[in-house]
């Protein structure tokens, strides 16, 4: 295999690509006449940004809804927890996150409904075969 080294003279830089720039214009200093708000001093202003939780923090309970709505699904509890798991997940696409953390707490509680009710039911029914 050949070695494919190459030698750079003089100044030739590389091309840059669009992000690049733009961080550069991001780090562009303020005018020498400005004023620090949090500092008072004179120099770049101090910038606060919020940081929002990642959308991969709302749990949608999908493969939970999907083992409810074939194994245990009490009148149709199952098929609603499948229903508002997938708008979990498109409300997650769409960055809807107080939709998304709403519509996965209405999941969570229809799949511990149906899975408890199916489960109720099961014990129960394996009582009276059994005569108990």
């Amino acid at each position: 295999m050949e070695s494919k080294a190459y030698k750079v003279e003089g100044t030739w830089h590389l091309p840059q690509c669009k992000h690049t720039l733009q961080r550069e214009k991001k780090k562009t200093k303020p005018p020498p006449g400005t004023v620090s708000v949090a500092t008072g001093k004179s120099g770049p202003a101090i910038t606060v940004i919020e940081i929002s939780p990642e959308t991969t923090e709302v749990n949608d309970y999908y493969l939970w809804s999907i083992f409810n709505f074939v194994y245990l699904n009490f009148c149709c509890l199952g098929f609603i927890a499948l229903a508002y798991s997938l708008k979990v997940r498109d409300k997650k696409l769409l960055n809807d996150l107080s939709g998304a953390v709403e519509d996965a707490k209405t999941a969570r509680l229809f799949n511990i409904t149906s899975s408890a009710l199916a489960t109720l039911t099961i014990i129960i029914l394996l009582l009276l075969l059994l005569g108990w």
